[in-house]
């Protein structure tokens, strides 16, 4: 908004430089400023309030429990790798719809992000990533080199009775693709994924949502600020720390209890220090008795 209000501010200033009109109509105009929503977790409680009141965070996350549960649900879905691929390495939709097999390595369990494809308005735009930290290589552990390697079977099956039936299908190179070979319309991810949601009736995510879980869980399972970034595609730390990482409860409970037990192992510390010894408490002797002289024997 600020960037809209600066854009109109110097327009209409030049407007009154060339004549067209007396005075900036924006000089006035204040915006309040605006706060990014930040992700929470569906707790037990978030999850009782939502379904008495049908209330919901505007950005949600699944648990670890919720998102192995909905994988179980869709494991027959043709789109199953793509909501893995999202939930667990955090792609962005455009760049999951914009993947091509020549820019996955299954053999080394590595995967590079090139392109975006995604939507203006109902014609679909593709290019180069986000940002320029959006072009990077992501990890991929043996788990989901496998749940890809299914994927590309099942495509190939496809393309095979595609010909057998006489039927149309175009050899796109595209990892997601219609029955036809063709890449999916991201718009049709978005809508599919919410229909399956519905279906396991988990507490509503939105498909970017995933993404946020996908930081979420990392940051749980030990992945610091800048394995983060990295994975993410973030062009500052910044938005990686304040965006994509809400603290899981799990996570706040582990350091709950590391800090207690910091303090604690230090108090006892402290008390074994300051305890005093066996002995120390009993009355001081009093000064130490001199044997009596020995008497003086005459001299000869």
């Amino acid at each position: 908004m600020q960037h809209l209000r600066t854009t109109l501010r110097t327009a209409l200033n030049l407007a009154v430089r060339e004549g067209v009109i007396e005075c900036n109509p924006a000089r006035h105009l204040e915006i309040s400023g605006y706060q990014q929503p930040h992700a929470k977790v569906w707790t037990e409680a978030r999850v009782q309030q939502w379904e008495k009141t049908g209330d919901r965070p505007a950005v949600a996350v699944w648990t670890a429990e919720h998102l192995a549960t909905f994988l179980d649900t869709v494991t027959d879905d043709p789109l199953f790798a793509f909501w893995w691929l999202t939930a667990l390495r955090g792609l962005r939709r455009g760049e999951t719809c914009g993947l091509r097999w020549t820019d996955i390595d299954l053999d080394h369990g590595v995967l590079t992000v090139e392109r975006n494809r995604t939507t203006a308005g109902y014609h679909i735009v593709e290019g180069a990533p986000k940002t320029p930290a959006g072009r990077r290589a992501v990890a991929l552990d043996k788990r989901t080199v496998q749940v890809l390697r299914t994927h590309r079977r099942r495509q190939l099956d496809q393309r095979t009775q595609a010909a057998e039936n006489g039927k149309p299908w175009t050899d796109s190179g595209y990892v997601f693709t219609r029955p036809d070979g063709q890449p999916i319309n991201p718009n049709y991810a978005t809508t599919r994924f919410r229909k399956l949601v519905q279906r396991t009736e988990l507490p509503p995510v939105r498909l970017h949502d995933l993404r946020h879980g996908a930081a979420s869980l990392a940051h749980q399972a030990g992945a610091d600020l800048k394995t983060l970034q990295d994975l993410l595609g973030h062009s500052s730390i910044v938005i990686t720390a304040d965006t994509y990482t809400s603290v899981l409860p799990q996570v706040q409970r582990h350091c709950a209890d590391a800090t207690a037990h910091l303090v604690l192992t230090a108090a006892r510390r402290t008390r074994k220090k300051t305890r005093p010894r066996p002995g120390r408490t009993a009355p001081p002797a009093g000064p130490k008795q001199l044997p009596p002289p020995r008497p003086l024997q005459p001299q000869p």
